[in-house]
């Protein structure tokens, strides 16, 4: 047996042991607190900014909505008030409804951003997959260009686009609408980034029992990916369904509009009117709003995954 064990178990020596596990007891319970203490300081903190940005991203949609509901002589009021003099009123929706074939654009919008969504996948996620797993020649030059392919602006390619589709003759067609908005690269780059940092030893075994690159695709990664690749397929559906420059170009037929166009034909026809004008942007937003609320775990789940290994 030692010394200090042979000191310790004195008479003398054991007040002394026991103040001083009384006071490594205090100081672990005094860092406990301080840690416990800045923590919870934190989260309030880390609260208060989340609901302060939650409100200023509510107070526009808010604005919107109640100036929908308002005459058009309350909405042209100044100054604006928050109630109207005259009551609120659903008579701008009804005379949106009422002035354009709202459902047919709806339709129009569902259909074009769905097909868009399904051939963006179907493409974005196999090259992310190559790009991430195989080495193949003149493979930095290929991602290189897909990263290169992010930085050109949409509407430097407009006029060489409606010259495509002019000459392919898919010119005021729903497919003209939906073909050069299926090239992702930005999606491509994001999968990649994903499946980077999927094991790979999952897909080892898998090859060892036989499965062809094609099997281990459908089979390991893309049951391991379903998150991000909801995400991305909400982000994708989005974009579409928001984007009006093209779709107002390459399009001249009323029933081939989509919502935002057909949207913004009613607002021109009936001039400036504040109240129709915002009936007209809610219609819109509604079944994105939908959808986001739907979806918005996958949202999260699929990039707050990113980067630890897909779990």
């Amino acid at each position: 047996m030692s010394t200090a064990a042979t000191d310790f178990e004195t008479p003398e020596a054991r007040p002394r042991l026991k103040a001083r596990v009384s006071q490594k007891r205090e100081e672990n319970a005094r860092q406990r607190s301080l840690t416990l203490g800045s923590s919870t300081v934190a989260r309030v903190l880390a609260f208060a900014a989340l609901a302060f940005l939650a409100l200023c991203w509510a107070i526009p949609i808010l604005f919107a909505l109640q100036l929908s509901l308002k005459t058009e002589s309350d909405a042209s009021a100044a100054p604006l008030t928050f109630w109207p003099s005259e009551g609120w009123t659903f008579e701008n929706y009804a005379n949106v409804i009422a002035a354009g074939d709202i459902p047919l654009w709806i339709w129009n919008s569902v259909l074009v951003s769905a097909i868009v969504t399904i051939i963006t996948l179907v493409t974005s996620v196999p090259a992310a997959y190559v790009f991430s797993r195989y080495n193949f020649r003149f493979k930095k030059l290929c991602f290189g260009l897909t990263i290169a392919a992010i930085m050109v602006p949409p509407q430097i390619l407009i006029v060489p686009l409606f010259e495509q589709m002019k000459f392919m003759q898919l010119s005021d067609t729903l497919g003209g609408v939906i073909l050069p908005q299926v090239v992702a690269p930005l999606m491509v780059i994001v999968l990649k980034n994903f499946f980077d940092q999927l094991p790979i030893e999952l897909e080892e075994a898998a090859k060892l029992d036989g499965a062809s690159m094609l099997r281990t695709l459908t089979s390991v990664i893309l049951p391991l990916s379903r998150s991000i690749i909801v995400a991305v397929g909400i982000f994708v559906f989005i974009g579409s369904w928001n984007n009006f420059l093209w779709p107002f170009i390459i399009t001249n037929s009323p029933e081939l509009m989509t919502i935002p166009v057909g949207l913004g034909t009613v607002k021109n026809a009936y001039g400036v009117q504040y109240a129709q004008g915002m009936a007209s942007a809610v219609i819109g937003a509604l079944p994105l709003l939908i959808v986001f609320v739907l979806f918005q775990r996958h949202i999260v789940r699929g990039f707050a995954t990113t980067g630890m290994g897909g779990q």
